[in-house]
């Protein structure tokens, strides 16, 4: 899977993250799962693997010669055609052609869904009540969710859709801006209105690789939170029984017990969005930000392009694996990852410590099913997936465990109302520092009623600039008063 936004830039990994990750623990990004969902593993538009049989094989494509697979070609030229008709699309003059993105989900998703049964349905929404009971003395916050569902894949894909919109549109603008930016002066000339064409293209493109990824994330996620954001509708709980099931059969735990448990994660998260206004603008916000700051080496990009024969397509993928197209990350972007990071982790961790508080000795199995979800995300889950494909960022499963211990600090040290109170502004969160020493954090904010703080050094701060903006005008006046009479203009001649 690729770090970089897109799949851009070379395939590599950073050894030292995925040192931290257990080996063959399963998740999508372990031995057996999904490997670059949105990269350029897959050329747009072609069946997994790139194209079949291609004479001397393509960097990353399975068989090479000899290999040629008619059923493949078939398929490879059916999504080229169905590109090709969403070209003129409205949705296809954006960064990223969601038509595309949306189609080809389904599609792949058609062959392993099938519709959710009454029982199913019934069983999510029994799920979510109990967990809501359960939750109650756990929490400050009431139930969040007004509406419980039960989704397939394809609902999910369906349901999400404005959220990739919010969250894929900032980095893919930039991507394929920087892009045309750094083409040489002359090859922008030269293509004149081939330039809109290109731009249809890379939004065909993105969509391509958008959909191939939504159709790996669908295909596992267990709830609308599995991300790390609510990615449906406002207040709605969402559970997906199919993936569920498939996840509790390699679990020696019942599957009303697996259920329940991530009904009460769901229905944790719902409330916490729900009743912190600012949070979820928080992190698409982070996004945007990541996303402005975007650059591509110009440089590279010329010296790489006149290397490029265009009658050999494996030329150019050698370039775009290059780093041709690699952003280069500044200290802006830097921050705002980390921020990022942060509070995901604080998000995740806050879940944790609410429902081990909730579920306590109600399920016996409730301290294997945390560990369970917890070397999933480690060993690349959706989350992992998605930011790491969307912004480069990758959770780090120390940050997710301090975060955890640092909410059930807060909670002994302070009670509920205390431990939750942290959330009512931004200013008053944990910051990455904090998450290395939760200890130091709780100590400092023990005896310290963090709304009463808040309040305090704002009416410190509006006092400073009421003062400030008396002493101007006193000043302004002075000035005013000192000035001498008749000085306005040239003195009258006299008569």
């Amino acid at each position: 899977m690729s770090d970089t936004p897109f799949g851009f830039g070379p395939a590599d990994r950073d050894k030292d993250r995925d040192s931290d990750r257990p080996q063959g623990s399963g998740g999508s990004g372990g031995a057996q799962g999904p490997q670059d969902p949105f990269g350029f593993g897959n050329l747009p538009g072609m069946p997994p693997g790139g194209i079949p049989g291609f004479p001397g094989g393509l960097p990353g494509m399975p068989g090479g010669p000899g290999g040629f697979d008619v059923s493949q070609l078939g398929q490879m030229l059916t999504q080229l055609g169905q590109m090709l008709s969403h070209a003129g699309t409205a949705s296809g003059s954006g960064p990223v052609n969601y038509d595309l993105a949306a189609q080809l989900a389904n599609q792949r998703l058609a062959q392993t869904t099938s519709s959710l049964t009454a029982a199913q349905r019934t069983a999510v929404a029994d799920a979510v009540k109990l967990a809501e009971l359960w939750l109650d003395p756990a929490t400050d916050f009431p139930a969040g969710a007004t509406e419980t569902v039960a989704w397939s894949a394809t609902d999910w894909v369906k349901a999400s859709m404005p959220t990739w919109k919010r969250l894929c549109d900032p980095v893919a603008q930039r991507v394929s801006g920087a892009w045309i930016e750094g083409l040489p002066e002359e090859a922008r000339a030269a293509a004149g209105p081939m330039m809109a064409m290109l731009g249809q293209m890379g939004g065909l493109a993105f969509g391509s690789q958008l959909g191939n990824g939504l159709a790996e994330l669908a295909a596992e996620v267990l709830t609308s939170t599995d991300v790390g954001i609510p990615v449906g509708p406002d207040r709605t709980a969402a559970l997906l029984p199919e993936a569920i099931e498939k996840f509790t059969a390699g679990l020696d735990r019942p599957a009303s017990e697996v259920l329940i448990f991530l009904a009460a994660r769901e229905a944790a998260h719902q409330r916490l969005f729900a009743h912190v206004g600012w949070l979820r603008e928080r992190l698409l916000g982070t996004v945007e930000e990541y996303a402005r700051g975007i650059r591509v080496d110009t440089s590279r990009i010329e010296e790489l392009a006149r290397q490029i024969d265009p009658s050999n397509p494996a030329s150019i993928e050698e370039a775009m694996q290059s780093g041709m197209f690699e952003p280069q990350t500044t200290p802006e972007q830097k921050a705002a990852l980390a921020r990022l990071e942060t509070l995901l982790a604080l998000i995740e961790g806050w879940v944790d410590a609410v429902v081990a508080d909730a579920i306590g000795d109600r399920l016996p199995g409730a301290d294997a099913l945390r560990e369970t979800l917890r070397r999933r995300r480690a060993s690349g889950g959706p989350a992992e997936q998605t930011f790491a494909t969307i912004v480069g960022l990758e959770l780090r499963p120390r940050k997710l465990r301090a975060a955890a211990e640092l909410w059930r600090l807060l909670g002994e040290e302070r009670g509920i109302p205390g431990r939750d109170a942290i959330w009512a502004h931004p200013d008053l969160i944990p910051s990455a520092d904090d998450l290395d020493d939760p200890a130091t954090f709780v100590s400092h904010s023990d005896s310290t009623d963090p709304i009463a703080e808040l309040e305090r050094q704002l009416r410190a701060d509006e006092a400073m600039d009421n003062a400030t903006s008396s002493k101007t005008e006193q000043n302004d006046t002075k000035d005013e008063g000192d000035e001498p009479e008749g000085d306005s203009g040239p003195e009258s001649p006299r008569v």
